[in-house]
């Protein structure tokens, strides 16, 4: 699980009674440092974290009661919180019974149809609080299902159920998709508008983009994060920092698709067409996005279109998408009631309490209208990311819209209050320091306690990908690699001083494929960084697609061949952390770090290792009969993207600032206010603003694609793949 510390003469160091606790927890105590060798993670650091996991570390005596209680923790229960089985591999379950005691053990599953198991002779013997106890097996048929089933044990008349998941040994889709290649687009929705958008790109420019892609043959297009933001301006621009990952964005509307809109008295409609009006120039304004604005008007008008009844079928379907969602969209819309009226740390927080106490349901009779109000918003986006959907795959593709999942959430938005029985406290999530931060990161986020979430059985992971896939034909998991080990960071400490915790990766990563499976959809990790050996063919094995960009893939000698990049993979050329390739090979990311002071060394050393770097890429391409004589930067982009076609990789992403010639770089990590991050709009080579409906005639965008060399898509391979 982790590094083994060694003195300098090379022994190994015997860990402390604190580490052995840690370890039990399954909390690191050493990482690799930013100079590559192990480093020992600080006792003090231990115990804050082996606190927030709910575990007094404080004094000799209470490590010493802790260890005891580890070993004696699983015995204090019949059945195992949550089992989470593949398939094919039906483990007996563990049961923890009185010795000699009668014991009856079945599974029922989501159908409600049971499965009667067996339960085997005692393996094992301990006393626990002065009881006498003995290990068993239960064995269940492997007729079970995919699914989320329960467990049940009677023990001498006593009954107890846990939670049972059987997930697939590997996502179907993958295979599918390995007999029938595809390319894609990759965009950040919010800068990518119409001539009908409010100033941000919305889920009819999402329509309209995955029919642009379709039409040269693309079977996907891959967004930024659409989760939820703050309820009313000013709202967060990093779509990675958002307040719940369940739920969407409403600034994401298209208001005159909304069926009540035709409906609205001619005043209303008057003041939504002059709200809609005032974003004409904004549309084609190449300065930076304004959210704030467009989320102000389209909250005006959303409220005037709400106030209209819903036709009594409307209403129908709208009772019954609240009834589906249930408690979690309770919660979220009482959440947004509350925030777009109090600041975070505000007393009233504290007057209301924590989700289903006694002053959060009387807050919510009180409000109720308003409430109403949130969780309508969030059926409208229902109904309009299933018509982008149907309008992607409506027009030929594969797999259609990929959605983008954020590593975690607003340490102080709606997750992090509805979900705070399953989130830690006083903890965030980051990264150790490495060689390139020596500071290591903090990224203000709460993890997921991996014992409580276990607890719940996954429910709230679970329910988080079943809303995000409902209508998907895909998942980016951004940072996959946190489903395995999180770098938990004390709050208030430097982020070099923190210490990973792992997860039950086998669980989290099954769940994550049968909700997949179920959803007909494929899932992509973004599985780039620091990892564990291994890491990497685990995925693979599961059916999940790693990440590749070109610029990463080199080791020692160079940049590696295509031939040895890995199929089962999205492959492209930049991320949305770099700069478009335009601007990349300009060198523009290190002119940007040293205007920002993000360099630790001299820019002129920086752009001399940049040029050569790129040119081992450039020499590579030419090698490949790729690139000749003095090409233009258009010519250079697009001979990058003829070297990842060579590739074996499955799936292909071409970002949409490539394919129009932008250089404007989008995240610059490492900076807040310093770069206006996530507030660039789409533009072309000579910085003009490129709409949605342009991209149907723009050479440009069809000659990069072109150089891709796929084949159209055939019969075979029309229509989604689930």
């Amino acid at each position: 699980m982790a590094d083994t510390t060694q003195h300098e003469d090379g022994a190994p160091v015997a860990p402390t009674p604190l580490e052995r606790l840690a370890e039990a927890h399954r909390v690191g105590t050493t990482f690799k440092g930013w100079d590559g060798r192990p480093a020992r993670v600080a006792p003090e650091t231990l115990v804050t974290v082996l606190a927030a996991l709910g575990v007094d570390a404080s004094s000799d005596a209470s490590i010493g009661q802790a260890l005891t209680d580890v070993e004696d923790g699983p015995w204090r229960s019949v059945l195992p919180a949550v089992v989470v089985v593949r398939r094919s591999d039906l483990d007996p379950v563990v049961l923890h019974v009185p010795v000699g005691a009668e014991v009856e053990f079945w599974a029922v599953d989501e159908d409600g149809v049971p499965y009667t198991g067996t339960v085997g002779d005692a393996t094992g013997a301990r006393t626990v609080d002065g009881r006498a106890l003995e290990q068993r097996e239960g064995t269940l048929p492997h007729a079970l299902p995919l699914g989320w089933h329960t467990l049940h044990a009677r023990v001498d008349g006593r009954e107890t159920s846990s939670t049972f998941v059987v997930t697939p040994d590997r996502l179907s889709t993958t295979a599918a998709l390995r007999k029938h290649r595809t390319w894609g687009l990759m965009a950040q929705l919010y800068s990518v508008r119409s001539s009908g958008s409010w100033g941000i790109g919305d889920l009819s420019d999402l329509g309209q983009l995955a029919q642009a892609a379709a039409a040269h043959g693309g079977g996907f297009v891959l967004v930024n994060p659409l989760h939820a933001a703050e309820p009313v301006p000013p709202v967060e621009p990093s779509p990675y920092l958002p307040t719940t990952r369940r739920y969407f964005h409403p600034l994401y509307l298209r208001i005159e698709d909304v069926p009540e809109y035709a409906r609205l008295d001619d005043a209303a409609r008057a003041r939504i067409s002059a709200l809609a009006a005032g974003f004409t120039t904004a549309n084609t304004a190449t300065e930076l996005l304004d959210r704030d604005s467009s989320y102000a008007a389209k909250l005006e008008a959303l409220e005037l279109v709400f106030a209209h009844p819903l036709p009594e079928q409307r209403q129908h379907d709208f009772d019954a998408y609240r009834a589906h969602q249930g408690q979690g969209l309770a919660d979220f819309a009482l959440w947004s009631a509350l925030a777009e009226t109090y600041p975070p740390g505000a007393p009233e927080w504290d007057d209301v309490g924590r989700p289903g106490s006694a002053g959060a349901r009387e807050y919510a009779e009180r409000h109720a209208e308003r409430i109403e109000f949130h969780e309508w918003l969030q059926w409208l986006l229902d109904e309009q990311l299933q018509e982008a959907q149907l309008e992607a795959t409506g027009a030929g593709m594969r797999i259609g819209v990929v959605h983008d999942l954020a590593v975690g959430v607003h340490p102080s938005g709606a997750d992090a209050w509805s979900l705070q029985d399953v989130l830690a406290s006083g903890i965030s999530v980051g990264a150790p320091p490495d060689m390139f931060n020596q500071h290591g990161q903090d990224w203000s986020q709460p993890p997921w306690h991996p014992e409580r979430l276990a607890a719940s059985g996954y429910a709230a992971f679970r329910d988080m990908l079943r809303n995000i896939l409902r209508h998907a034909g895909g998942i980016r998991v951004d940072h996959i690699l946190g489903l395995f080990r999180l770098w938990w960071i004390p709050q208030g400490a430097a982020p070099g001083a923190g210490a990973y915790v792992y997860y039950d990766h086998r669980a989290l990563i099954g769940i994550l494929v049968l909700e997949a499976e179920r959803a007909g959809a494929v899932v992509v990790g973004e599985d780039l960084g620091v990892f564990e050996p291994g890491v990497q063919e685990y995925l693979g094995e599961r059916g999940v697609f790693g990440t590749s960009i070109l610029w990463f893939e080199q080791d020692e000698d160079g940049p590696l061949p295509p031939e040895a990049y890995r199929e089962g993979c999205l492959t492209t050329v930049t991320v949305h952390d770099l700069p478009p390739s335009a601007g990349y090979l300009a060198g523009e990311h290190v002119a940007l770090r040293e205007k920002l002071g993000l360099l630790s060394r001299p820019v002129a050393e920086e752009q001399a290792e940049d040029r050569a770097v790129q040119e081992k890429f450039l020499a590579l391409l030419r090698q490949r009969g790729l690139l000749a004589g003095t090409p233009d930067v258009r010519q250079t982009v697009e001979a990058l993207h003829a070297f990842i076609a060579q590739t074996p990789s499955v799936l292909l992403g071409v970002a949409l600032a490539d394919a129009v010639g932008e250089r404007r770089t989008q995240n610059q990590p490492g900076t807040n206010d310093e770069y206006p991050n996530w507030r660039i709009p789409l533009a072309d080579a000579d910085g003009r603003a490129v709409l949605v409906e342009d991209l149907a005639g723009n050479e440009r965008f069809a000659s990069l694609v072109a150089s891709l060399g796929l084949p159209p898509a055939d019969g075979e391979a029309a229509g989604p793949i689930a």
